[in-house]
């Protein structure tokens, strides 16, 4: 009775929502694992509507402001249309609002991905090392546990739990499994599997480190061989066309209006935004795509 009227008292505004889309994503609790985030789905969710509610709240705010007008002006054709312009953005911007702060799970799980491939053939290589020079296997853990980033604590992770009573086998098993690297994944498999069969861990985690470090080479190539193209979309969509285009277009009209037709300076500060945004997304999407290893 007590635990009940305790967890009643612990329930917000947004608790009954959160569990209601809790229980309709059941993949979401994987997602947090894979983020590395140790909130439940529940408790997630409710901050997650908690924040997408005052965002919401502001952004609807400016929605209005900008649309004042175009109401006031609707007004004299009908009711139908205001009433449209008032009600669209109250269940549009929510929406796109949580959609978009429920991807923060995905995005935390690639850049986990990211930092984990960055240091997991150093850190492999680290255990390979000190395995090969006599030392036992736990003691390996404790020394990969710093100094690699995200794998470290990934070490970490298996040594506060062999500590804890846990079989070293049964704690890298359970470490892998709720990672996002397929690179250490592939890597803690091996090693765990080695553990039970009693094969030399050492050797059976240097022919994996092989592999990857061949795959790591193979897509810093493919990435390279990309990169032209891309650079070359950039320099005519994000440069060539939109100065030159401007130029050509403003020579053309003013030709054929006699010097009449050109474009106003709220036309040019529109056209400057959409370049600058072109050029953030080309820059945004080679930034993305290209492969972090450290080889």
């Amino acid at each position: 009775m007590m635990v009940e009227q305790t967890k009643r008292k612990g329930k917000g505004f947004f608790t009954p929502l959160a569990e209601i889309l809790a229980s309709r994503s059941p993949e979401l609790r994987r997602k947090l694992k894979l983020a590395d985030m140790p909130d439940e789905p529940v408790a997630f969710l409710e901050k997650t509507l908690r924040s997408a509610s005052y965002i919401s709240l502001g952004l609807i705010f400016i929605t209005y402001l900008f649309l004042l007008d175009p109401i006031t002006a609707a007004l004299q054709n009908g009711i139908l249309v205001p009433i449209l312009m008032v009600v669209l953005p109250l269940i549009i911007v929510p929406l796109i609002v949580l959609g978009y702060l429920m991807l923060y799970p995905d995005a935390a799980a690639i850049r986990r991905e990211r930092e984990m491939d960055y240091e997991v053939v150093f850190a492999g290589r680290h255990i390979v090392i000190a395995l090969k020079s006599g030392m036992p296997l736990f003691d390996t853990f404790v020394g990969a546990s710093t100094g690699y980033g995200a794998v470290s604590r990934e070490f970490s992770k298996i040594v506060d739990m062999v500590v804890l009573g846990v079989p070293i086998n049964q704690a890298v098993r359970d470490v892998m499994q709720n990672n996002p690297s397929k690179y250490f994944t592939r890597m803690m498999m091996q090693m765990a599997n080695a553990i039970s069969s009693g094969a030399d861990v050492g050797d059976s985690i240097e022919s994996v480190l092989d592999q990857i470090s061949k795959e790591q080479l193979i897509t810093l190539k493919e990435y390279s061989q990309k990169l032209t193209p891309i650079v070359m979309f950039y320099m005519i969509f994000g440069i060539i066309v939109p100065s030159l285009g401007i130029v050509l277009a403003t020579v053309i009209f003013r030709t054929i209006s006699g010097g009449k037709f050109g474009f106003a300076p709220e036309m040019l500060a529109v056209v400057f935004v959409l370049i600058a945004l072109v050029q953030f997304l080309f820059l945004g999407f080679m930034e993305s795509s290209r492969p972090r290893y450290l080889l």
